[in-house]
């Protein structure tokens, strides 16, 4: 099996290149920095240099050829500004999505988050930051976007909020689990079995650190 992932230098998606080439898999990640090559190298993962904030779908089509699936792992990052959320967790995750369609890849999974809603209002919350709001609502725009699509096999993934701290292996999975704290190695751990479980497909998903082990945790997804 052959996996692109965007945002391929990313804290989990280097995570999942591990995982996938540890198996046996091919992998291969687009990083926008060439400097970034040597850490997915390390990881097993087939560096590829592409910005998605500014190439074509067919630019990155021509990367996402014979791959078996796709996912969507970029984010503009904690220390970016507004702009940014919509350039690069909206706009690009819907390039990769049409770049996916163009090249023939059904399989496309994005790791999105608890909370987003494009229908989050101009004014947010009390207590919640701006930009963090223009981030929630740029992740349900494109989360929009791509469950919309009849020529895709999707699933998008929610994780709630994300820890460094060692996976456990143990999670709650469901398309509603409440807000709490789940570890990077457990949400890759989780898009490793997502991408072998193609029944959830179609599926919006919340992810938090919980009881089950991650293969049963999607085994019970797919048993409703």
């Amino acid at each position: 099996m052959r996996t692109v992932i965007a945002g391929g230098h990313g804290r989990i998606a280097l995570r999942l290149e591990r995982l996938l080439a540890g198996r046996g898999d091919e992998v291969a990640g687009v990083i926008r920095r060439p400097e970034q090559a040597g850490d997915l190298l390390a990881a097993g993962a087939e560096p590829v240099v592409c910005d998605l904030e500014t190439a074509t779908v067919a630019d990155v089509a021509r990367h996402l050829e014979g791959a078996d699936a796709a996912v969507f792992a970029a984010g503009a990052g904690p220390g970016s500004g507004a702009a940014r959320k919509e350039t690069v967790d909206h706009a690009a995750a819907v390039l990769f999505a049409d770049a996916a369609e163009a090249a023939g890849v059904r399989r496309y999974v994005v790791v999105s988050s608890m909370g987003a809603n494009p229908a989050l209002p101009a004014e947010p919350p009390a207590g919640m930051d701006p930009v963090f709001a223009v981030y929630l609502r740029a992740k349900g725009a494109a989360d929009a976007n791509v469950s919309a699509r009849s020529g895709l096999d999707w699933t998008i993934l929610r994780p709630g909020r994300l820890t460094d701290d060692p996976g456990t292996g143990l999670v709650t999975l469901a398309e509603h689990t409440g807000r709490a704290a789940v570890s990077r190695d457990d949400v890759a751990a989780a898009l490793a079995a997502l991408l072998d479980e193609p029944r959830t497909a179609r599926r919006t998903l919340e992810l938090i650190n919980g009881s089950d082990p991650v293969v049963e945790a999607v085994r019970r997804v797919v048993a409703g």
